[in-house]
């Protein structure tokens, strides 16, 4: 693939699509998975089971109760952002049928690329050159960089970009070098950085291996049940950490091409001591653990340690995926190179080629020359939900795009076991992962949504569809944690001894169950029949205990307790609670009371550190508005205020090219540490909420709060085929 500057793929399908939205069928019409039907439930699924959704004309359309003129230049007003932004989104589709937006992080990304490729001796003028002006662009006037758009300075992004620039030649005398050094000796300086970040100054001498939390690779000898081994930590923390125990026992320390005196506070005193914290505490426990792996390294039998290292080694390698990759993310990819480098494996070796090969695939080439790393790639994420918000916008569900997304989602499902066997050993698999290649790590957050998707979908092979579809809800369903909810890529990974580490100061490094990953389920489990499911109502059952006092939910992977409200609101409608249950009735009046005076919703990433002074509250955008429209309209609040100024706020902030332009952070990796803006949120998530405004629930009839009218033969102004004009 050709990356763009927004990370899509390539050209829009052929212009001789079929035309628009199917005609609804008729009330009583076979429900999911075979169940009866609710009333007016509209088309059936794959070859008549289960099904794939037709849309209605818009509500109100052909007079009836339009209400007052300014209800119908609304109605307008949304039928045409819904038809330029279908527009827009069929037009990024990839020839192969996928979607993929970019996926932006922070700067510490494209630093470590050009540490890495430093380490390794493999520089590349070109690459560093390109690398520099990105990370450039990023600096804020005061000399800092911040890890999502509008954030304070970090001090550790900071660092690392500052190490980027004199690798590309930048003069610590320079004005923006300057500045950005005084602020990190202001602030602490390197002492002061998280440990990842000095990690990488010690590859270079910039820091002692001594000054670091030890990491044994004897780790990987701890059995499952042992507390702390590495099925302990969520697959993200575990794919890093495995390697790392390699490079922490080896200690390596290539060559500096410069000092970095200028920041430290007394560079004659870089580490000053810093005092234990009480023996009964949890930190001072694990300070005191720490003291005593320092000292177990330097006596460690070295058969011991030899025979460590080589099973990590194994570890890992067998863990690298067909793409060269491990776990399609960018960290445990740089670590796992380094580590398998120290082992002996030469940078021509088919696994490091491989390896290094699939980080150059991580890169993003903008216009102006501008190189960006990804830490990420979203591709079957970013499919199931365009496929979601086409269908629910009104196309029809044999529409030659939303096929050809059906067969690429069904081409990327996993067959085989990963990791998340050994917490569920008996379960057969059958999920789907995030990225392009993840076959160890599918995730049951995405595997929920695919299956959403291709419920919507009629596929000209609907036994292949079924047979995916089976799969991918019975090991959802094994997934489910003991107490009733889903985390996102293993069960019951809650351990609290993880993160009480030394060395886990990066973010969230276990993966309990979330809100949001368990509404998605939940609303999974309720389209295909099986709401009345004891597992399904356990999952409820959590979901209402987790509520907060305020009337919202957290949100684990998105920002924050918009995306988790967004999320749960309608799952909970989806599996039966009713639209006048207290907590359906909470979460109303919550939405209602965060809403931005310009009608639209946003909420800042400080919310997750600051939850009094920030939870619904930011600069409104897209994504969010979608969210809180999306809950609001499940709640039956179609005709209520807050929706029309939402609706109002998508169709005014909307571009002429059918796209919405959204620079904040609405994603989320690690809560506070690591924050995400998807550049494809803010396309899908608005499509979504304009066609359930339009057309209602894609599996309960008409708009809830207005009626749906007569049929339509294409979604308003998206031409026939509903390519780009």
């Amino acid at each position: 693939m050709t990356a763009t500057t927004d990370g899509s793929g390539g050209a829009a399908p052929g212009a001789d699509a079929a035309s628009g939205t199917a005609r609804p069928g008729p009330p009583g019409a076979p429900g999911p998975a075979g169940t009866a039907g609710a009333p007016g439930a509209r088309g059936t699924g794959a070859g008549g089971t289960a099904g794939a959704v037709g849309r209605p004309a818009p509500a109100g359309a052909g007079g009836g109760d339009a209400g007052p003129v300014a209800a119908g230049t609304a109605q307008r007003a949304a039928e045409e952002a819904a038809a330029r932004a279908t527009r827009a989104l069929l037009a990024r589709q990839d020839a192969a049928g996928w979607w993929k937006g970019d996926l932006e992080t922070n700067v510490t990304m494209d630093a470590e690329d050009l540490l890495l490729r430093q380490f390794l001796g493999i520089s590349d003028e070109a690459v560093t050159r390109a690398a520099a002006l990105f990370i450039r662009g990023e600096q804020r006037d005061d000399g800092t960089w911040a890890t999502f758009h509008g954030g304070p300075p970090e001090l550790s992004a900071t660092i690392e970009a500052y190490v980027a620039l004199r690798l590309a030649g930048d003069a610590p005398d320079a004005p923006h070098m300057s500045r950005a050094s005084a602020w990190i000796r202001a602030n602490g300086g390197i002492a002061a950085a998280r440990v990842f970040t000095r990690i990488w100054l010690a590859l270079f001498g910039w820091w002692r291996w001594e000054d670091l939390p030890e990491l044994p690779p004897e780790l990987i000898f701890l059995p499952s049940w042992v507390p702390l081994n590495i099925y302990d930590f969520g697959c993200w923390a575990r794919q890093t950490i495995v390697p790392l125990t390699v490079v922490s026992a080896k200690r390596p320390v290539r060559p500096a091409p410069f000092a970095l005196d200028e920041l430290h506070t007394d560079a004659r005193r870089p580490n000053p001591a810093r005092p234990l914290a009480p023996a009964l505490s949890w930190d001072g426990a694990f300070q005191r653990l720490d003291r005593a792996m320092h000292l177990y390294h330097r006596v460690a039998p070295r058969a011991v340690r030899r025979a460590a290292m080589n099973a990590a080694g194994r570890w890992i390698v067998e863990r690298q995926e067909n793409d060269g990759c491990w776990g399609g993310i960018q960290p445990p990819a740089v670590y796992s190179v380094i580590a398998l480098h120290l082992l002996g494996y030469d940078l021509g070796h088919p696994v490091m080629r491989a390896g290094l090969e699939s980080l150059d695939r991580f890169a993003v080439w903008r216009e102006d020359g501008a190189r960006m790393i990804e830490a990420c790639q979203s591709p079957v994420w970013d499919t199931c939900l365009a496929a979601i918000a086409l269908a629910d916008a009104g196309l029809r569900p044999d529409h030659p795009a939303l096929v050809k997304a059906a067969d690429w989602m069904l081409g990327e499902e996993i067959r085989r076991t990963g990791d998340w066997a050994v917490r569920r050993p008996g379960l057969e698999p059958g999920g789907w992962a995030f990225e392009f290649h993840n076959d160890t790590y599918p995730d049951i957050d995405d595997t929920a949504e695919v299956v959403l998707a291709l419920r919507r979908i009629k596929h000209p092979d609907p036994s292949r569809v079924e047979a995916a579809i089976a799969r991918g809800v019975s090991w959802n369903l094994g997934m489910q944690s003991r107490n009733g909810a889903w985390g996102a890529f293993d069960a019951d990974n809650t351990s609290p001894l993880p993160n009480r580490l030394p060395f886990c100061d990066f973010g969230e490094v276990i993966d309990p169950p979330s809100a949001d990953v368990t509404a998605h389920v939940v609303e999974m489990l309720a389209v295909e029949g099986r709401a009345a499911d004891p597992r399904t109502r356990r999952g409820i059952d959590w979901l209402l205990a987790e509520q907060e006092p305020g009337g919202g939910w957290f949100g684990r992977w998105g920002t924050n307790y918009v995306y988790g409200t967004g999320s749960v609101v309608p799952a909970l409608v989806a599996a039966g609670i009713s639209r006048t249950h207290p907590a359906v009735r909470r979460a109303v009046t919550w939405l209602e009371a965060v809403q931005n005076e310009d009608g639209g919703w946003g909420e800042d990433q400080r919310s997750y550190r600051d939850p009094g002074a920030w939870a619904g509250r930011g600069v409104s955008t897209a994504s969010q508005t979608a969210w809180a429209l999306l809950a609001l309209l499940s709640a039956g609040e179609r005709d209520g205020k807050a929706v029309e100024r939402g609706i109002a706020f998508l169709t005014q902030s909307q571009r002429e090219d059918g796209t919405w332009d959204e620079p904040y952070f609405t994603g989320t990796g690690f809560p506070w540490d690591f924050s995400i803006n998807y550049h494809l949120y803010r396309q899908v998530f608005p499509l979504t909420a304009l066609g359930r405004y339009l057309y209602g629930e894609p599996f309960g009839g008409g708009p809830a709060g207005g009626p749906a009218g007569a049929a339509a033969d294409t979604p308003a102004g998206v031409p026939a085929g509903g390519g780009a004009p």
